[in-house]
């Protein structure tokens, strides 16, 4: 499914408008979660892209590129036996990509809980390349929105909400919205403050900020920030 990021947050304004909040989450949080991971998943993709291209020489490219088109035509078993045996038997990057993709498709599946255990396997093993560790982290910490608890999607990913980490946007609208789906809106109300106060942070994310601010204003569960 396509996204109109521009569109669907005008979408959610109205709602907001016409003081319609009851179901609000119900009914846009789901999409407000898919339209931010797209964001996490292009940018761990190109984490992922400059990890392969360092590597492309490799013969086991044609492998992964071929386990890549199984999983898009959703033949995800036929991927995950591709996967793991390159994983197993795979040269230079490969067996990392080969973790990482096998993840992904374990979520495609269905399976969340599976994907996660994958995605913090990876982002604690120090064999493999820092800022592939911090895009496994990030998978596993959207995917526990969903499926596990704000502790749980603090753990895996808080410390990248920090100044200067490549990934703070996307791990500050994360545990936004877990603090506003746990209940907490003061402390979703800070996180997605961060974002709209970080000049840096790219234009979509700070207007999805910008939207969860304003639904947290009209909750009316947690005071208005100062200015």
């Amino acid at each position: 499914m396509a996204f109109n990021d521009d569109s669907f947050i005008r979408e959610v304004n109205e709602e907001l408008r016409s003081d319609q909040m009851k179901g609000v989450w119900r009914r846009f949080g789901r999409y407000i979660i898919v339209v931010a991971i797209l964001i996490v998943v292009g940018t761990a993709g190109k984490v992922l892209y400059e990890y392969w291209d360092d590597t492309r020489s490799s013969g086991a490219g044609d492998q992964f590129l071929a386990a890549m088109k199984l999983a898009d035509e959703n033949k995800n078993d036929e991927a995950l036996a591709a996967l793991d045996k390159l994983e197993k038997e795979g040269h230079g990057a490969y067996p990392v990509l080969a973790r990482m993709r096998a993840a992904t498709v374990q979520a495609q599946k269905g399976d969340a809980a599976a994907a996660i255990a994958a995605f913090n396997e990876i982002g604690k093993d120090n064999g493999v390349p820092a800022a592939v560790r911090d895009a496994a982290k990030m998978r596993a910490g959207w995917l526990l929105i969903e499926n596990g608890s704000y502790e749980q999607v603090s753990a895996a990913i808080e410390e990248m909400a920090v100044p200067g980490n490549a990934f703070r946007h996307s791990a500050r609208e994360a545990l936004g919205l877990a603090s506003y789906k746990a209940g907490n809106m003061a402390q979703a109300r800070q996180w997605f403050q961060s974002i709209v106060d970080d000049t840096d942070s790219p234009r979509n994310v700070t207007n999805r900020a910008h939207m969860m601010l304003d639904l947290i204003t009209a909750s009316g569960k947690a005071p208005a920030a100062q200015g």
